[in-house]
């Protein structure tokens, strides 16, 4: 298998040279993602739902590289303030169930951004 890049159209991603995945063998890396609406390119306030927009995101591109939520190994989670770690982890708990990869949660000065309070990486396998 050779290395496949995968877009979600965000205009991020060809302003600042990236990809918001790479397929690579059977890994899937997601990069940095946050709650944006990337139709829409519209951001809610609260970081549950910026959570609940980024597991949406996760999860396109996850079908897109021919994998599923099942298939994550590992969920970095970065938030801007200790308050928002369990609003994210609830929403994470909620969507990931039983999954339950390998996961961190960090707390950072900020985000490239000021309205983005959360993102999150994953690592998944492809779907076999």
């Amino acid at each position: 298998m050779t290395r496949r890049l995968i877009s979600t159209g965000s205009p991020f991603e060809k302003a600042f040279g990236y990809s918001r995945a790479v397929v690579d063998g059977d890994l899937v890396f997601i990069s940095g993602t946050t709650g944006y609406d990337y139709a829409t390119m519209i951001m809610p306030d609260d970081p549950a739902e910026q959570t609940r927009n980024i597991f949406k995101t996760v999860e396109k591109v996850l079908a897109d590289a021919g994998s599923s939520m099942s298939q994550i190994l590992r969920a970095q989670y970065f938030v801007t303030d200790r308050a928002y770690c369990e609003p994210v982890l609830a929403v994470s708990g909620e969507i990931l169930g039983d999954v339950r990869p390998a996961g961190g949660i960090y707390i950072v000065a900020g985000l490239l951004r000021a309205e983005m309070k959360v993102e999150i990486e994953i690592t998944a396998r492809v779907q076999k």
